[in-house]
């Protein structure tokens, strides 16, 4: 199927829109775990067998390349990350946002070989996972101060991490299903 056949929201959300939870579950919190848990192997997954054309690819009229979505979901994991640190070693603190779009553009986001993050986030996750899954209750309840989404607890900032990482995995899949790679 043509993109320009495709409604420009199914081409920018293909998994749908992230809404998150206003109370705490741990059934939640345990599958957006397995969600980062298997986050590389599926990206690792679906871009292995694509061209560097096909990788040079947008996935709709005006975004990112495929090669730019692989690098940028090690940008935000990388910040996310660093946020959840802070958030579990400082009182409410305000994280800074950073211009996704101008990090995407950036020569190593545009040019370089999708396995260094791959590998990025190989290991990332791992340890990501390790402080994730040592969290007690009282601890998935801390915050951070998001200067546009402002305060965010990390129940669903996790939640939001594993729909923003399987949300990039349908933007890759998805084109590969319209041009039928």
């Amino acid at each position: 199927m043509e993109t320009s056949t495709l409604p420009l929201e199914k081409l920018r959300y293909p998994i749908g829109r992230y809404e998150a939870p206003a109370l705490y579950r741990s059934a939640f919190v345990k599958q957006a775990l397995t969600a980062l848990e298997e986050l590389p192997g599926l990206l690792r997954a679906a871009v292995s067998p694509l061209s560097e054309e096909q990788l040079d690819t947008p996935y709709r009229p005006g975004g990112w390349t495929l090669r730019q979505v692989v690098h940028h979901l090690a940008d935000s994991h990388m910040n996310s990350y660093a946020r959840f640190r802070l958030a579990l070693t400082e009182d409410r603190p305000s994280i800074k946002a950073y211009e996704e779009s101008s990090w995407a553009y950036l020569q190593d986001a545009r040019w370089a070989d999708p396995e260094l993050s791959l590998q990025m986030l190989d290991a990332l996750h791992q340890r990501w996972l390790i402080l994730l899954r040592s969290l007690t209750m009282e601890e998935w309840h801390r915050t951070y101060l998001h200067p546009q989404h402002g305060e965010v607890y990390l129940f669903q900032a996790v939640g939001m991490y594993a729909w923003h990482g399987l949300h990039h995995v349908g933007h890759i899949t998805s084109t590969k299903e319209r041009m039928e790679w």
